[in-house]
């Protein structure tokens, strides 16, 4: 197939979906992962498509999807209380002495974070939030992304800083929403940050209560094939547990009734 076919059906399959991940196009137009990477670049490069980590977005990624406005960080933390408050327990049992995690932000992965507090672990966050809270309530070693704050999402982002110097066995983050193509947020710097991130992990832990599921929102951040382990609640309903576990995703299912220690 000539160069242009190729760049043609790329273009065109990002008119029905958000997301096409390299194996997808891979097996669609019967190429190399070589080749589909030169191509990746070419349409990047010329505004055709967005590169995005494992694959490809739509240029204009707002058309055509329903947003889901993401709540302010001080609204949020007052909704779903016990569930984020078991998955963030569950969450903790998977870190070790010592472990080295990035954590990103949102209420879920707070409330993650300060069990954490007084922890003998290494946290990398670009969270203002997240950094302020440890910052005055932990002793643990904490090591902040550096830049400009941006009050809207609350982190801090320098689009010069490039990857940050810091590796992690673990990287922790939530969701606005989760589909069958993968994660979206709605905030196009928690994408660009997150795909940055990603490369300095080991594993992605996503904790997203089961309210994510079914959302929309703006920008696909990665598909479902990135994430290792999804921690989430007991209002996962059957379809997407088996969409979690057919992508190969270690799905943890935190019982309710819980209590911050």
């Amino acid at each position: 197939m000539l160069e242009a076919e190729r760049h043609k059906i790329m273009i065109g399959l990002l008119k029905d979906r958000p997301f096409a991940s390299v194996r997808d196009l891979q097996e669609i137009l019967d190429a190399s992962p070589a080749t589909i990477r030169r191509d990746i670049a070419k349409l990047h490069s010329s505004g055709a498509v967005r590169k995005v980590f494992g694959g490809i977005a739509a240029a204009d990624v707002v058309s055509g999807i329903d947003r889901l406005a993401a709540r302010p960080f001080t609204e949020n933390q007052m909704l779903g209380v016990e569930a984020k408050t078991a998955i963030a327990q569950e969450a903790a049992k998977l870190v070790q002495e010592g472990d080295a995690l990035i954590i990103h932000g949102g209420s879920t992965c707070h409330l993650f974070a300060m069990l954490l507090a007084n922890r003998n672990v290494r946290i990398y966050t670009n969270s203002m939030p997240l950094a302020a809270s440890l910052w005055q309530n932990g002793s643990c070693h904490l090591t902040m992304a550096g830049g400009d704050l941006y009050r809207e999402p609350g982190i801090v982002f320098s689009p010069q800083a490039g990857l940050p110097e810091f590796y992690a066995s673990k990287f922790f983050l939530g969701a606005q929403a989760i589909t069958p193509t993968g994660m979206q947020e709605s905030h196009p710097l928690i994408v660009r940050e997150t795909e940055l991130l990603l490369q300095r992990a080991d594993e992605a832990i996503v904790l997203a209560d089961s309210s994510k599921f079914g959302a929309r929102a703006r920008y696909p951040i990665m598909p479902l094939s990135r994430i290792g382990t999804l921690i989430t609640d007991e209002g996962l309903s059957d379809a997407n547990h088996k969409m979690l576990v057919d992508a190969g995703i270690r799905v943890i299912v935190a019982r309710g009734n819980s209590e911050l220690a």
